[in-house]
């Protein structure tokens, strides 16, 4: 079915749709001789092998690697058969995952919107090299989702619990945050999940927020001013000082928030959204474009040029709707009911 449409379709895309793997449909083309099921003479017979499975999967050993087992079996003066064996045991069996699933635990996934400044905050701590290896200073940023404004930033010596408490704390009062206004969002790092950082959260009525384990797209938007930050020709691959750190974070900051224009704003700076000024720069910039456009419209091929404009709301994971969730599922079926 692949190779009778891969010209049209592509390999990939239909092997994906299919569910079959790259690796086994050019296996497949590439052999000259079909490969032939063998049994060997040291074959455990069938009885012997559904006691081997049985043993490995009581409630004595099923939690144990077979190599484990091998080793706890001969100390014990029983020898069924060998470790490589108990692994194909298993492999036949279809027993070569943990042979008894424990409940996994579920994370919900976060769904935040923010319609305006201050209603999302997101935060995260990155690692500045030091000036010797192994030695690091620690620049805490915390950001506006809407406006991607960073409106507090500290750069530390260390991680602390109390060190991102002050931070936060003055950040809320600088912006004049009202008690159960505002979503502060992080990832699951260890000062992140702190006692101390719940609880002076919940004393100044902020709902908080965390990322899922291992899952980076949960807070991009922090993410994304780092790289944005590390990657200023001038930043230095070292800091020779604290007090130099400092020194150069703070101008980088206020270039960030007063000077950058953000593709995800409209290029416009993060301190324009955040302040109001959005609709005194857009009405601006439309007037200059609508001058030029009067002037020389042959240079327009497509009419009058619009202004980019700024997003009305911003999501981390806006919510997935139902036909979003059966697109890939009405893909596969259309496929195969042409009979790829």
């Amino acid at each position: 079915m692949v190779r009778q449409h891969q010209t049209s379709l592509g390999v990939s895309d239909l092997c994906d749709a299919l569910g079959l793997p790259r690796s086994s449909y050019y296996r497949r083309e590439h052999s000259d001789v079909p490969r032939l099921e063998t049994s060997s003479f040291r074959r455990l017979s069938g009885s012997l092998e559904k006691e081997v499975l049985g043993v490995l999967n009581s409630e004595r050993f099923c939690d144990l690697a077979p190599s484990e087992v091998f080793a706890i079996l001969l100390d014990e003066g029983t020898y069924l058969c060998s470790e490589r064996t108990m692994y194909r045991v298993l492999k036949r069996n279809g027993d070569t995952l943990p042979r008894r699933q424990r409940p996994s635990r579920s994370y919900k996934r976060p769904e935040l919107l923010a319609t305006g400044p201050n209603q999302v905050w997101t935060w995260d701590i990155t690692k500045l090299k030091g000036p010797a290896k192994w030695t690091y200073f620690y620049l805490y940023t915390i950001l506006d989702i809407f406006s991607r404004y960073i409106v507090g930033w500290l750069l530390a010596r260390k991680e602390s619990a109390d060190l991102a408490n002050d931070l936060i704390a003055e950040s809320c009062l600088k912006q004049e945050i009202v008690p159960g206004r505002l979503t502060l969002h992080s990832d699951c790092g260890a000062t992140m999940k702190s006692r101390a950082v719940g609880h002076m959260l919940a004393d100044l009525g902020i709902t908080k927020s965390l990322s899922r384990p291992h899952v980076s797209n949960d807070n991009p938007f922090v993410e994304s001013s780092y790289k944005t930050i590390k990657y200023r020709p001038d930043f230095p691959d070292r800091f020779e000082s604290y007090d130099a750190g400092v020194a150069f974070c703070g101008p980088l900051i206020n270039w960030y928030n007063n000077d950058h224009r953000h593709s995800g704003i409209g290029m416009l700076t993060p301190a324009d959204v955040h302040y109001g000024r959005v609709a005194a720069i857009i009405s601006a910039r439309q007037a200059t474009l609508i001058g030029a456009f009067k002037e020389h419209p042959e240079r327009f091929v497509k009419g009058m040029p619009l202004v980019a404009q700024v997003p009305q709301e911003v999501w981390i994971n806006k919510p997935i709707t139902q036909n979003q969730e059966q697109t890939p599922r009405l893909i596969k079926n259309a496929i195969l009911s042409q009979n790829y």
